[in-house]
């Protein structure tokens, strides 16, 4: 792993203060993710940001060009966020002591703060205030003898040992070098069947159920996730005179909140289930009509009546339904219920859009030519080539709409 280095008592301040920063990099890639998976994306980051200083000037257009694929996106834009803080109040260093370090850093909480600073930083001495056997809470430690030098060795070795014997799943005991001091296991292979005298036997609870060590610690039980509707309006745009030039809409989320800076197509959040698919219909003219200069004129979609194309006119040329797409977060079960709606007319040129204050954008689409993120400008709206849509910075749900999406052309579905 290449995170992982010996502790050495004779970096200088500085030198401790890079090694914080690339411990900081890989807890929070670790936070929900494999190691094997988190490698090459850690040796990606760190070839281009090799710093904290140099991170703290990055955006978050390239933060999460890095990050894509990895999920969870916040954890990219708080990592350039606590950057930017470090260098501006603490000189490029994170701070040395864990409590200022969870007080003051943006997205790094007790546990990353206690492990970046054991294995970066001065040595910490462990509590030696016992700790009740039944406590389950996020304030229980483990009970060691106190230790002088080297705490981060032994956290990493604690880390170690979690993802390679002491498994959530298959745990293996026998090969577990601090068995004869594990509370769990003396539970779970002696206190199996306890002698209880037959006056304190009670008949209306069921007995616990016998998990073994795999019971512990004691899980707090997860809320369940929020169920959500979204209409996304995947919106293709091709002129009359070069039909083969397609052209998609997508729109810049906000910097903070869900998916924070990335894109998406156009997209109605959060409606109704009972949404009628007649009204599904009707929302691309009003989303669009957002997005497109005033000057620019959008029918409505009519099946029936369909208006030639014309500069000064865009015509909501068809809409397909494509197949649901659930997505899960960590706190949501998002549907997405995408539609292809198909554009024309307006003149040679994909349609003008509004800015973030509401004025043409100066540049307001990409070309094949711009692939690269740090050549990009960000814009908050945006006409995308076809071929450069799996390019976008987007979140995992958004490509499988647009996954989606391409099957109904590719399985000869007509959008014109």
């Amino acid at each position: 792993m290449p995170w992982r280095k010996p502790y050495d008592p004779l970096l200088s301040l500085a030198e401790r203060a890079q090694r914080a920063y690339e411990v900081w990099v890989s807890e929070i890639m670790l936070q929900q993710t494999q190691v094997a998976t988190v490698v090459p994306y850690y040796t990606r980051w760190m070839e281009k940001f090799p710093t904290i200083h140099e991170l703290a000037t990055a955006n978050i257009e390239e933060v999460n060009a890095l990050w894509k694929g990895l999920g969870y996106y916040s954890r990219a834009s708080r990592l350039l966020a606590g950057a930017q803080k470090a260098v501006a109040e603490y000189n490029g260093m994170l701070p040395d002591n864990a409590k200022e370090m969870e007080a003051c850093i943006p997205g790094i909480g007790r546990y990353s703060a206690g492990a970046i600073c054991s294995i970066a930083y001065e040595p910490i001495k462990a509590p030696a205030a016992p700790i009740a056997e039944t406590d389950t809470s996020a304030d229980s430690t483990l009970s060691c003898p106190e230790v002088t030098q080297y705490p981060g060795d032994i956290n990493q070795a604690l880390i170690e040992l979690g993802s390679t014997v002491c498994k959530v799943r298959d745990p293996t005991c026998k090969t577990c070098p601090i068995r004869p001091w594990c509370k769990a296991y003396e539970i779970a292979e002696f206190g199996r069947k306890p002698i209880t005298d037959i006056e304190d036997v009670c008949a209306l609870c069921e007995p616990p159920p016998e998990t073994g060590v795999t019971g512990y610690p004691m899980k707090v039980a997860r809320k369940k996730p929020r169920e959500e509707l979204d209409i996304v309006n995947v919106v293709e745009w091709h002129s009359a005179a070069k039909p083969q030039e397609r052209w998609f809409l997508m729109v810049r989320r906000p910097e903070g909140g869900l998916l924070a800076g990335l894109y998406e197509f156009p997209t109605s959040g959060n409606v109704a289930r009972t949404t009628s698919r007649a009204a599904q219909v009707k929302m691309p003219h009003a989303l669009v009509s957002e997005l497109v200069v005033p000057s620019m004129s959008i029918a409505p979609y009519d099946a029936k009546n369909r208006r030639k194309p014309s500069h000064d006119v865009i015509e909501i040329a068809s809409i397909q339904p494509v197949r649901d797409v659930v997505h899960i977060f960590s706190h949501i079960k998002k549907t997405y219920r995408p539609q292809w709606v198909v554009l024309q007319g307006g003149g040679d040129a994909p349609p003008a859009l509004k800015s973030a204050r509401g004025n043409p954008s100066t540049s307001d689409s990409i070309d094949e030519g711009l692939s690269s993120t740090s050549l990009r400008p960000i814009l908050n709206n945006m006409w995308i080539q076809l071929k450069e849509v799996p390019n976008v910075n987007m979140g995992t749900g958004v490509v499988k709409v647009w996954n989606s999406t391409k099957e109904l052309w590719e399985g000869g579905v007509g959008g014109s």
